[in-house]
């Protein structure tokens, strides 16, 4: 018995001596533990901390209520534009908008390369032939490149074959990492002698390797459009989800998101991992690993408990008023959230890197709308209107097509196969604005005051259409809400953070999530110009801290 604490006890004091490089040793904060809860609004921060009728005017997240109590609070984060997981995640991690790091979205449009050289799953049309013929081809980075994405491993990784190609490279298959642009933070740090480690919902998220391709030691991707399975704790060493909870949508036609229930165990596999890096393991504790410098995951059951419809449970998910009120059901995924936040809290303390920690929580994405009363799916909720892509394209979207590449949430990006018709088609839309919700438009110079030139950038869309509030571009019933929008309720996230040496403070100005990136280096006593990102785009770090502090 004490053999066996020795060796456990010896384990870990080898990940911390490993951890201890000289970049980091004298540093106050040696790690950052960076949370992504993605959906989680301002709004919905703010609601949780002082409690609601409905939790009896409680708060329904102690443990985040005492991270801001030893924090700074931003009261308005402004995420990406677009406000998708994609680009979301890359403006934490890299500290850059679209212009530097060319994502858009998982799922794009690239005319400088070619297509796969299979077809994938869900339909992008690919050939061996096709490079380096073809130019320009729709660009999967969702679960669609996964060798199978029906399995929870994603069939073991990335299938070359579903990945574009570059015509100027021997058709070499670009991988996501190699599509970013721009390094991350991984980047900086593991180049400065530090360890780190991600976990997020597809295996295209290696992109947080870098475009170096080598920023995340320990990177550990779940694919979330898998079908559910149990989860035996014999395996994965969690509890609650062997059967799972909600069985009813653990049908092979179902993915995580569709349960209330199933997705925060898959939600707890990520939690475990991150348990893992805190004890000085390796994501599935089969080895020891040295304590990340920079480490972190993202939570999917907030977002699914904002989208939701669970009709075989007649459970609605999102909100019961304008004033940002959880349904019961969005307040149990949030409840979820904090109590596994608190679990991090208590490793940290436990293994004693609570004080040299410091914790960000935000989102990638905000969800909207927020208000039930101004969801209006289009065509599902009145079938006489139709998306943008339908009114410049009517028999579709694809290859040869007026419109190549159509992303539609409650956003419209258009890319067209005919780039001189902008104007043209502009005014299409203009004329037909009733017919897709209205909104504004972006196009020329207007959509050029964010964006690279469509002219001059090959993922630039050539047209964004950002409809009114509430307006969602969907078939189904399915969900209340969405998110990639550039309005309020997609782009206002919760930011926090936190350290137990800080005093508790509240940022009224406006910050953007993509400062969180140099704000992370900082932190650990690196130079944030580290990043392309910061000297391309000069993004500075957060304000109010004390070690940015001027």
């Amino acid at each position: 018995m004490h053999l066996k604490r020795s060796l456990r006890v010896g384990a870990h004091l080898l990940a911390v001596l490993l951890v201890a490089s000289p970049s980091f040793a004298q540093n106050k904060i040696q790690h950052v533990l960076l949370i992504s809860v993605d959906g989680m609004h301002s709004v919905d921060f703010a609601n949780c901390v002082k409690g609601v009728p409905e939790s009896g005017n409680q708060t329904y997240c102690p443990n985040l209520a005492t991270l801001s109590s030893t924090g700074v609070h931003y009261l308005t984060a402004l995420t990406s534009r677009p406000s998708d997981s994609f680009p979301g995640l890359a403006a934490q991690i890299t500290g850059a908008t679209p212009r530097s790091t060319g994502l858009f979205y998982d799922v794009t449009y690239d005319r400088s390369l070619s297509p796969p050289a299979k077809t994938t799953p869900y339909g992008i049309v690919g050939g061996e032939k096709l490079c380096p013929s073809v130019l320009g081809t729709q660009v999967g980075f969702d679960e669609e490149i996964d060798i199978n994405y029906k399995r929870l491993d994603g069939g073991g990784g990335i299938n070359p074959d579903y990945l574009p190609r570059n015509p100027k490279n021997n058709c070499a298959p670009v991988y996501p990492h190699t599509y970013i642009r721009v390094n991350t933070i991984f980047n900086v740090v593991k180049d400065s002698g530090g360890y780190t480690a991600w976990s997020d919902k597809h295996p295209s998220y290696e992109y947080t390797m870098g475009n170096t391709g080598d920023g995340v030691d320990d990177l550990y991707t779940p694919e979330i459009n898998s079908i559910p399975v149990a989860l035996p704790a014999s395996q994965y060493n969690i509890q609650g989800c062997d059967p799972l909870p909600d069985p009813g949508a653990a049908k092979s036609t179902n993915a995580w998101t569709d349960s209330f229930q199933n997705i925060q165990c898959y939600d707890k596999l990520k939690v475990k991992a991150v348990l893992n890096w805190i004890d000085g393991l390796t994501h599935d504790g089969s080895g020891t690993a040295p304590v990340p410098n920079v480490f972190g995951m993202n939570f999917q059951a907030v977002s699914v408990g904002q989208k939701l419809v669970e009709k075989s449970l007649n459970e609605t998910g999102g909100y019961v008023d304008a004033m940002g009120t959880p349904t019961n059901a969005l307040m149990g995924e949030v409840q979820f959230v904090d109590t596994s936040i608190g679990q991090f809290v208590n490793e940290l303390k436990k293994q004693g890197l609570y004080d040299s920690t410091l914790i960000i929580v935000s989102a990638k994405h905000g969800q909207s709308p927020i208000d039930p009363n101004r969801v209006l799916r289009i065509p599902a909720d009145n079938p006489a209107l139709e998306p943008p892509s339908q009114v410049l394209s009517p028999t579709g979207v694809g290859p040869g097509l007026p419109v190549v590449q159509a992303d539609e949430d409650d956003i419209s990006m258009l890319w067209l196969g005919d780039q001189t018709q902008t104007q043209a088609d502009v005014a299409t839309l203009m004329a037909n604005e009733n017919n897709y919700g209205q909104g504004q438009i972006f196009a020329g110079p207007l959509l050029t005051l964010f964006f690279n030139d469509p002219l001059s950038d090959p993922r630039t869309p050539d047209i964004i259409v950002a409809p009114n509030v509430g307006v969602i571009y969907t078939g189904g019933t399915a969900k209340v809400s969405e998110h990639g929008g550039f309005a309020e309720d997609d782009r206002h996230v919760m930011l926090l953070v936190s350290n137990p040496k800080y005093k508790a403070s509240t940022f009224l100005d406006q910050v953007e999530t993509r400062q969180i990136a140099p704000t992370i280096l900082k932190a650990l006593g690196l130079d944030p110009t580290q990043l392309i990102a910061v000297q391309k785009e000069f993004t500075e770090t957060l304000p109010g801290l004390p070690f940015t502090q001027k």
